[in-house]
């Protein structure tokens, strides 16, 4: 089973984006989809984004990633 992480997109390459990780780690992500902009809250599942969340989502999201 693969568990996706939340994070904060903080800059775009072309497909990729650097993505900002509770705990303040950083790490590239495929963009699978067109509306992922910079400041954009996300889901990423082995190295892609699955999803964009709200700024809620995202933060109840890393309060859980945390706890683990």
């Amino acid at each position: 089973m693969c568990i996706a992480v939340p994070g904060k997109v903080i800059k775009i390459e072309g497909k990729k984006a650097l993505i900002q990780y509770p705990g303040n780690e950083t790490g590239y992500a495929m963009i699978t989809d067109g509306k992922v902009r910079i400041g954009s809250f996300v889901s990423v599942q082995m190295g892609l984004i699955v999803n964009i969340l709200s700024k809620t989502e995202s933060l109840s999201a890393q309060k859980a990633w945390e706890k683990n």
